[in-house]
């Protein structure tokens, strides 16, 4: 295990996490293989530049609520096999209501090598500080669909300009968007960019 990975909470304090794919609450509608913890881990360096976008959003009155950081190449590969599976329909008209499961990795929203699998990408959104709510972005977390695209037509004006918050936020703290999911951002200068790991994220990884 590389000493550079952390839970995030411990480094970034106050933030707050919901990791998805620990839960039943995602795509695949169960727990994904490799997290083992409802806790989201990341670098160092990626802690770093959370808690200076934790300063900006405190700024405007937001917070940061995190739903993915550094995920497992088994659980990318578990993502593979399931979009090869039958449909089902379990999950279907939440997440990817129109294209089809094997389309998924065509259109860019799984792929068979993740930046997330590097340690330094994160999925996250924003919510209010004064009430603890999220704050509307026009789709959730893992919607796949081009409503889901930085600059999507249909989304409302509320909705699109927390997007450009959210985006400045991050970019002003370095980090880099993908164009295709409002929630997915790479830090700029990850220090592990051409590593894929793969050790599972469990409550006492980290010694």
């Amino acid at each position: 295990m590389n000493d550079e990975f952390v839970f995030v909470d411990e480094l970034v304090p106050g933030i707050r996490w919901d990791a998805k794919y620990a839960t039943w609450d995602n795509f695949t509608g169960k727990p994904v293989d490799g997290y083992a913890a409802n806790r989201i881990v990341g670098t160092r360096a990626l802690c770093a530049a959370l808690e200076c976008a934790q300063e900006k959003a405190a700024s405007w009155g937001f917070g940061l609520l995190l739903w993915d950081g550094y995920r497992p190449q088994r659980a990318v590969d578990c993502f593979l096999r399931w979009s090869a599976q039958p449909e089902d329909g379990r999950t279907k008209s939440r997440h990817y209501p129109n294209i089809d499961r094997a389309e998924m990795v065509e259109k860019g929203y799984v792929a068979a090598r993740s930046g997330h699998s590097r340690g330094s990408t994160v999925d996250l959104t924003l919510y209010h500080l004064a009430t603890g709510e999220l704050a509307a972005m026009g789709g959730d977390h893992d919607l796949m669909d081009p409503v889901s695209h930085h600059g999507a037509s249909g989304v409302g004006q509320v909705e699109a300009e927390n997007r450009r918050r959210l985006r400045a936020i991050m970019e002003t703290c370095g980090f880099r968007p993908y164009e295709v999911e409002w929630w997915h951002y790479t830090l700029t200068d990850e220090p592990f960019p051409d590593s894929y790991f793969d050790f599972p994220v469990e409550q006492s990884f980290v010694s």
